[in-house]
């Protein structure tokens, strides 16, 4: 049986100190592992630490990254990309050019077995006004617009502030719990109808049983270099190790 792997929060970077190309290179070697032996890999949002697609423009620092996907997906892995809250903005790249599908929000499907819901989770913590606020703005179609008349090194330089800001944010204790409280909340409410719920954003790799389905956090590539694998209709968290 081929595997079938859930993944989220790379975090990548195209303009990375000497931890982010370190980082990345692991990351390859991952990708690089799936290629002949996976069905299907779900990369479960914040892969791009800041993604923008222009309509003859790539990110060049991500080129090694798309090379490898393509790899996977031409093996007959089917890939699927969810939005998360530092890769939103698509213009139809990975979509045409890699044969990927993209979903800006939920995706859900049925394997071995199981009903899936994945999301990326950002919407659902809980006490996160402001973020909340700046998401539906920054998802606006007319700041989208805005960045595609700007020069591409511009519009990076831009982004790569609002990044930071999201990324670096301090988040209090009692407050990172309350956010977990919010994605367990989500999943909780869906169990009966999906199975499984696959969520990331916290950085907080878990996985949780309920009395009608099972909740499973990705965690993140920063600390963590966890994920999720699906065998036999069961979810295991792993971490990969090389």
């Amino acid at each position: 049986m081929k595997r079938v792997i859930f993944a989220s929060d790379f975090h990548l970077k195209f303009h990375e100190h000497e931890s982010d190309r370190i980082r990345r290179k692991i990351i390859l070697q991952f990708i690089d592992e799936l290629i002949g032996n996976t069905e299907l890999l779900v990369l479960n949002g914040d892969i791009f630490d800041l993604w923008f697609a222009w309509n003859e423009v790539i990110i060049r620092g991500y080129f090694s990254f798309l090379c490898k996907l393509s790899q996977l997906r031409k093996s007959g892995c089917k890939i699927v990309f969810i939005a998360g809250n530092h890769d939103f903005w698509f213009n139809g790249f990975l979509e045409k050019e890699l044969d990927i599908e993209v979903y800006s929000d939920s995706y859900n499907c049925e394997v071995q077995g199981k009903r899936i819901l994945f999301n990326h989770g950002d919407l659902f913590t809980a006490n996160d006004l402001r973020y909340k606020i700046f998401r539906s703005a920054i998802r606006n179609p007319i700041i989208m617009s805005l960045f595609k008349i700007l020069h591409p090194d511009l519009s990076l330089k831009i982004g790569m502030l609002l990044s930071r800001s999201s990324r670096d944010r301090k988040v209090p204790k009692a407050l990172q719990e309350a956010k977990e409280k919010g994605l367990e909340n989500f999943a909780r409410k869906n169990m009966g109808k999906y199975d499984i719920v696959i969520l990331g954003h916290s950085h907080n790799p878990k996985i949780m049983e309920f009395d009608n389905g099972t909740y499973g956090n990705c965690g993140d590539w920063i600390k963590n270099r966890s994920y999720i694998e699906l065998i036999n209709g069961k979810i295991f968290l792993k971490r990969y190790a090389n």
